[in-house]
């Protein structure tokens, strides 16, 4: 039940945001790995079974636990619930159950119903993952927090178009390079609103924020008319990270 094992776990589940926080302090990670931990499991829950009402089952263990964390009482055992009742507060929690409802859309292949259903997602998903993190290290910048994490999840789900495909999902609302180049400008104008505001983000928020480091890359080759995603080096990865370390998280 302690930091590690949520540690090991981001590590093997997350290896690109594992990447960016690291060599963080331990007051740091203490906030970040059970976050980034619990995103982990709860993200694989919908994928470990073909049975629709077990993974449901699976995301409601997780609100379930949730709400015990948010009353401040017992909470279930388990290596990432009782890091993370340590790590976050009740009004986090509320995040975090969002977090978890928004899922559902992954247990099941029906498309989004519209761009208002498939940003309510985005925005639940990443700008909700983003915002608990920055939240648990004492940002106060809501909104532009919460667009750049939505800026992260379109690269991330962008990055799993042909993973969900495979396995009979409709990520899109347009097929083909059209609907990729239309969600990718989304993202890329929530990046440049969070950047707009970026004096007004809290220093606390950093941390959190690098773990967003790969989201212009990818975004931006869409931006640019690229079918797939470019592969990065590790040559890439490293050079970016130390990029965004020396002139900051927005570059």
């Amino acid at each position: 039940m302690s930091l590690e094992a949520c540690r090991d776990l981001v590590e093997r589940g997350d290896p690109e945001r594992y990447r960016a926080i690291r060599g963080m302090p331990e007051e740091v990670l203490a906030k970040l790995l059970p976050i980034l931990a619990f995103n982990v499991e709860v993200t694989r829950a919908p994928w470990v079974t073909q049975e629709e009402m077990i993974a449901e089952m699976r995301l409601q263990w997780w609100r379930d636990a949730l709400k015990e964390i948010a009353k401040g009482g017992v909470v279930r055992k388990h290596e990432v619930t009782v890091p993370l009742a340590l790590a976050i507060a009740p009004k986090v929690s509320e995040t975090l159950d969002k977090f978890v409802a928004a899922r559902r859309w992954d247990v099941y292949k029906e498309p989004f119903e519209n761009a208002e259903h498939q940003e309510e997602y985005i925005r639940d998903t990443g700008g909700g993952l983003m915002w608990a993190m920055a939240a648990s290290l004492g940002a106060k910048n809501e909104e532009a927090i919460r667009r750049f994490g939505m800026a992260t999840g379109v690269a991330g789900f962008l990055n799993a178009v042909p993973t969900l495909e495979a396995r009979g999902r409709k990520p899109l609302l347009e097929e083909g390079l059209a609907g990729k180049y239309q969600l990718a400008n989304k993202g890329l104008a929530w990046l440049d609103y969070a950047i707009t505001a970026r004096r007004d983000i809290e220093p606390e928020a950093i941390p959190a924020l690098l773990t967003g480091w790969w989201a212009r890359p990818i975004l931006n080759d869409f931006k640019w008319g690229r079918p797939e995603i470019r592969p990065m080096s590790e040559f890439r990865k490293r050079a970016r990270l130390a990029k965004l370390a020396l002139f900051g998280w927005w570059r």
